[in-house]
């Protein structure tokens, strides 16, 4: 590039020259400028070519390297392949030496791998392992072990199967971490009922024999069930009863994803809510009507021992008094009075006893409100998904059917609560009627003589 500038710097000079008619004298400097680059440009280009071919000759060196070095793989590639196949012919033929040794002793080999592995199985999943963990792992190995088994292999096995069998028939309490179902953990004492049911403090514990785990059980089984457990646990001398799952732990499953009362009335929904609110009020409103009109027979109990001083707190001594300031009134005039008296009387005697009536009637029809709604989703989710999965339906029809059970059970106790109020304030009607006609009598015996 050095040498190309100084050529055009040398025509520019040039054509100044002629141009410009510049001096001679620095056009002999530039030519000899030009000369001497040209000689150092020749320089460096004889050293460049001189390290070009010097790497050629390393590169070539590193090229043949190679080259000895890949046929020294490929001789030792045949080796291992020839040795390959001369051990496999050794391999096969000492297979056959082991099978003419082993003899029959290759049935007994056969018959130790199946029952370790069988019992490795049922070892691991028992709840036993919870109290004596890691008895799973020499058996383990003796399924997987391809040698005959030794001695103390056997012996191993035998140990293994008798000691479940003995610790099937037995109640042992020992103690043992807990992994709880938040994930925390906790060191608890266990009771174990044979290879049956693991129990402690709060009822029922599972063993995950994946995890090597004892857990709780995501939900208690019945309270009758859990409470037996629980008592179980904390007895320590005599006996107790206590429900126990043969089936090792299945059952117990079942039993925990069966619902309780709650569940079943929160499928109620809405419909639910409703009815129960009915009842509540009505059960309130008996309550207080049962309160009210039990203090107001007493007191009419209490005026009736002093007719004479009527007691206007209660209904009978304001018709007493009705009787009393119409005294000299003639029959037809008292009978209107007292009459007129008994009516004003009625509302605060019979005030929500037809209200607890109205509820009584309204909660089984409520109830089959919510089976009729129950049915119509029930029908909707059968036009959507088919019949295939009965589980999707099976909400729907807990709400027609919780509804109506529902309505029911309201009903019953606001008949019955309605049938007691409605008779004490029909006891107390009597008891002002027969009043009433009794100073009626009275006074009429009177205008008589």
């Amino acid at each position: 590039m050095k040498k190309i500038f100084n050529y055009v710097l040398l025509a520019a000079s040039m054509t100044a020259g002629i141009s410009m008619s510049a001096s001679a004298n620095q056009l002999d400097d530039l030519l000899k400028q030009v000369k001497a680059d040209r000689v150092s440009e020749a320089k460096l280009d004889k050293k460049r070519e001189a390290e070009f071919l010097a790497a050629r000759a390393d590169k070539q060196a590193l090229l043949n390297k190679a080259k000895r070095e890949l046929a020294k793989q490929n001789a030792r590639n045949a080796r291992l392949t020839k040795e390959y196949a001369a051990n496999e012919i050794k391999l096969a033929q000492k297979e056959v030496e082991l099978d003419n040794a082993k003899g029959t002793l290759g049935e007994m080999f056969g018959v130790s791998r199946g029952a370790a592995a069988s019992a490795a199985g049922m070892i691991g999943a028992s709840i036993v392992s919870a109290e004596y963990p890691g008895r799973t792992e020499v058996l383990q190995r003796i399924a997987n072990s391809k040698e005959i088994p030794s001695l103390q292999d056997l012996e191993e096995l035998w140990f293994a199967l008798q000691t479940e069998m003995t610790e099937s028939g037995k109640v042992s309490k020992f103690t043992t971490e807990v992994t709880n179902l938040d994930g925390t953990k906790s060191t608890e004492t266990v009771t174990r009922v044979g290879t049956f049911n693991l129990i402690y403090k709060d009822g029922y514990l599972n063993y995950n024999d994946g995890l090597g785990q004892v857990q709780p059980l995501a939900k208690q089984p019945a309270g009758y069930i859990s409470s037996t457990a629980v008592d179980y646990f904390n007895t320590t001398s005599g006996y107790a009863p206590l429900y126990v799952d043969p089936s090792r732990g299945a059952i117990l499953a079942l039993e925990t994803r069966k619902k309780n009362l709650m569940e079943f009335y929160h499928e109620g929904g809405t419909v639910g809510y409703t009815i129960t609110v009915l009842l509540a009020i009505g059960l309130l409103i008996a309550l207080e009507r049962l309160i009210v009109l039990g203090a107001m027979g007493a007191k009419i109990r209490a005026q009736e021992k002093n007719m004479a001083q009527p007691d206007e707190s209660n209904p009978l001594g304001r018709l007493l008094k009705v009787y009393h300031d119409n005294k000299d009134a003639d029959v037809e005039t008292l009978e209107l009075k007292l009459d007129e008296a008994v009516m004003r009387e009625t509302p605060k005697i019979d005030r929500g006893i037809n209200l607890i009536k109205m509820f009584a009637a309204m909660a089984p029809l409520l109830g089959l409100l919510g089976t009729v709604i129950g049915m119509i989703l029930t029908f909707q989710t059968i036009t959507l998904f088919g019949t295939g999965d009965p589980k999707i339906m099976a909400g729907n029809i807990s709400l027609a059917l919780v509804t109506t059970a529902l309505g029911l059970i309201a009903a019953l106790p606001l008949i019955l609560v309605h049938s007691v109020v409605a008779a004490k304030a029909k006891a107390i009607f009597n008891k002002l009627d027969e009043q009433s006609v009794g100073l009626i009598a009275a006074l009429a015996e009177k205008e008589s003589n």
